[in-house]
């Protein structure tokens, strides 16, 4: 572990990035939601990102869902909702025991690439540690790619809350816990993840959430020099 020293971590890039990271967890972890999507295209969320505009990555993602938005400003229809509900389940549940893009950890870092393995009891130490579990612990992976994008959510809201009170001492702490969970996990997988995701989603909702994934984890790890590990292959 090498400590970081983060100046350009301020109250706005903190809230982006808690905002952004949030965002795509919930997306990520449940089945589209009719009423949901609609707000999102109403309030016209994809018209900017709060977090990693400057990456491309994340510019090809805003486009896509931007797109997608403006044909479906007026209602999501029962085909396209279908289609999305379609797409969300053969590439995170699996159809004809196909999984196109597996959400969780272990899957790419595994020795026999499946789920419950070592990496997704240390995933699950980080969440204990900071003293957050996920919903359904002990019935489903704790190193879903959603659920590891909102555990860095909630330390960066640890963070802006350190800062704001101006205690420095823990702003440096999660801020390192930051880095050092992206370096030993997020990034050794994730992006190839993302790259899964731009190639295989059908929908351009999926296929812009994977490019603002992309460009978050990137930003992210600009931001706290985090230097990237070895990548996972599947």
């Amino acid at each position: 572990m090498q400590n970081i020293i983060i100046p350009t971590l301020d109250v706005e890039t903190l809230t982006g990035e808690a905002l952004s990271l949030a965002f795509l967890g919930k997306a990520l972890y449940t089945e589209p939601e009719r009423e949901w999507l609609q707000t999102l295209i109403t309030e016209q969320v994809f018209a900017d990102a709060p977090f990693g505009v400057d990456q491309a990555e994340t510019k090809q993602g805003l486009e896509l869902l931007q797109s997608w938005s403006m044909i479906h400003q007026n209602g999501i229809s029962d085909q396209d909702f279908f289609d999305l509900k379609q797409d969300y389940t053969r590439l995170f549940i699996g159809l004809d025991a196909v999984m196109p893009v597996p959400p969780w950890e272990s899957v790419y870092l595994s020795r026999d690439h499946m789920v419950f393995q070592e990496e997704t009891r240390q995933v699950r130490e980080w969440y204990f540690r900071f003293n957050l579990a996920p919903e359904k612990l002990n019935k489903e992976p704790d190193d879903h790619i959603a659920l590891e994008l909102i555990f860095l959510s909630r330390l960066a809201q640890l963070s802006l809350m350190a800062l704001e009170q101006n205690d420095q001492q823990a702003f440096q702490v999660y801020c390192q816990a930051q880095a050092d969970f992206l370096a030993g996990h997020l990034l050794r997988w994730g992006l190839v993840w993302c790259r899964r995701m731009e190639e295989y989603a059908r929908t351009d909702f999926y296929r812009g959430l994977g490019y603002l994934t992309h460009g978050s984890l990137l930003a992210l790890a600009a931001l706290l020099q985090v230097q990237f590990p070895k990548e996972a292959t599947l």
